[in-house]
Formats: structure tokens, C-alpha cells, sequence
């Protein structure tokens, strides 16, 4: 939500005038100018629209984010199948380096070598869009990462799971996926009046919810590490007195650490996103588990 300005008229981070701002960006965070501290919200998550307002079609700047970096993934991969070479240049080497990461660590690590061929290009999608779009949180004038609102996880976790429910209808059929899924081996069948329905609520609700929960916690919770620390430093550098701006100092290196851990989050849940699709595509398909 914007602050209100001093003077009454629209101030610079009013998102009512502009949009396009985000009270995320790092140093230009300020407080109101009348010397108290006003933390970020929840309200970051939800910008006003940019276009359609009040319709289905509704755009606002975290749809505008996720446009921008959809596009930036698919002209860079356009621009490495394109420009391919036998002897690759750096460009080339680093899509080689992750695309081998996905096929050799992900995909054949997990499903072995026939299966991880077939879902290799699932995977790699999987990968490479969740990294993008997490990225987005560190990148300047962008700030907060295309999956931290809920509707990108669910449409990727869907996505995952009518692959996962398909491989195994395809291997196995509807009754063998059934069984397979419902029906542990080798228990005592008077224990699956117990655990047929807590197999239940874990393979058809709780593994697409821990997808979309796990990915949306980290990124909700690392945008509003970032912006709270980089908020501090300007409060303290601008808005506060004496020695007090000294702190501003300390919430700064504190905002540059969680900056480069954001970086690693970002990667570490694209690449548990890919491996759990992977291994909930190994279970659908093997034949007992």
C-alpha cells in the first residue's frame, strides 16, 4: 500500500499514481519523511492494475514482471539454439551447463536413463522457468519474483501433477495406478482401512499443495526479508538522528547477505521444484512403490 505524502498530493511512491513502482526497490525505500519506520506488508503482494482493473483480465506489475521475464527465457534460449556451435563460447556453455545440471542430475539422476530422456524437456522447462521467474526478486526495478503470488506455483504445480497422474494412468492404467498409489505391498490388509485414505490425501492433495506452498513460502518471505532490511537502511541513513544513523550501516550489509542468499534460494527451490517433479514422475511410473 502507498504511504501518504506529507503535502496531500501524490508522492513519488504512491502506486495509486504509479503503478509501476515498488515499495521493494532497494535504498529508494523511504519512510513518509515524518521520522517513524513503516515496515513493508503483505500489500506488496498485491499492486493495483496497470490495465483491466476489476476484470478477470486484471494486470498489474507482478503480471507485468512475470511477461518480462517469460520473454527474457524464451529469446535467451532462441538466441543459444540459434547461434549453436560444435565449439561453444561462454553464452553457449552456460545454457549447456544447465541443461546437462537438469539431464544428469535431475532427470537421468532420478528417473534413470530411458524415462529421464522422455521427461527431460518437462523438467528442464520446469527448471529453467521457476529460476527465472525467482531471479526476478533480486533484479533491480523489478524486486519481487514472479512466484511469489500464488497463481504462477499453482499453474506449474498443476502442471507437474497431470504429468504425474498421465505416467502413471499410461503405465500402469487407471486400476493399476490405483493400486499402486492406494494400496502400499505388503501390509496387512486390515491396516488399509487406515491407510487408504491417508494415501489418498498425500498422492491427490498434499504433494501438488507442497509444491506450490514450499515455492511461494520461501519467495514471500525472502521478498519481505529484503525489503525490510533495505527500508532500515533508508530510514536510518535519511530519516533518523545521531548515532542512530550508524544502524544504517548494519541493515545494509544485513540486506547485501540476504541478497546473496535470496540468489541461492532462488536456484535451491528451482531445483527442488524439478526434482520433486521428478521423483513424483519416477513413482507414477515404477512398478510398485
Amino acid at each position: 500500500m502507498a504511504c501518504p505524502p506529507r503535502s496531500g498530493a501524490p508522492g513519488p511512491y504512491d502506486l495509486r499514481e504509479n503503478p509501476l513502482s515498488t515499495p521493494a526497490i532497494p535504498l529508494l525505500l523511504a519512510a513518509e519523511g515524518d521520522g517513524e519506520f513503516h515496515a513493508p506488508t503483505i500489500a506488496d503482494f498485491f499492486p493495483p492494475a496497470i490495465f483491466f482493473e476489476g476484470t478477470p483480465f486484471e494486470f498489474n506489475r507482478i503480471m507485468l514482471v512475470r511477461v518480462i521475464m517469460a520473454v527474457v527465457l524464451l529469446v535467451v534460449f532462441c538466441i543459444a539454439a540459434r547461434r549453436a556451435k560444435l565449439v561453444p563460447g561462454r553464452f553457449q556453455n552456460a545454457i549447456e551447463m544447465i541443461l546437462d545440471f537438469v539431464r544428469n542430475s535431475i532427470a537421468v539422476e532420478v528417473l534413470g536413463q530411458e524415462n529421464g530422456r522422455k521427461y527431460f524437456k518437462l523438467l528442464a522447462t520446469i527448471f529453467c522457468t521457476v529460476l527465472v521467474m525467482n531471479i526476478a526478486a533480486v533484479i533491480p526495478f523489478l524486486n519481487i519474483a514472479g512466484t511469489s503470488v500464488i497463481g504462477l506455483p499453482i499453474v506449474l504445480a498443476a502442471w507437474t501433477y497431470v504429468m504425474y497422474l498421465g505416467a502413471g494412468v499410461k503405465a500402469h492404467g487407471v486400476g493399476g495406478f490405483l493400486k499402486n498409489s492406494l494400496f502400499p505391498p505388503g501390509v496387512p490388509p486390515v491396516l488399509y482401512i487406515l491407510l487408504v485414505p491417508i494415501e489418498f490425501l498425500q498422492v491427490f492433495i498434499l504433494r501438488p499443495a507442497t509444491l506450490v506452498i514450499r515455492l511461494l513460502a520461501n519467495m514471500v518471505a525472502g521478498h519481505l526479508m529484503l525489503a525490510i532490511c533495505f527500508t532500515a537502511t533508508s530510514f536510518f541513513l535519511f530519516d533518523s538522528a545521531g548515532a542512530m544513523k550508524l544502524f544504517g550501516a548494519g541493515t545494509f550489509v544485513a540486506g547485501f547477505a540476504f541478497f546473496l542468499f535470496e540468489v541461492f534460494v532462488a536456484a535451491l527451490q528451482a531445483y527442488v521444484f524439478a526434482i520433486l517433479t521428478a521423483v513424483y514422475l519416477n513413482m507414477s511410473v515404477e512398478a510398485e512403490h
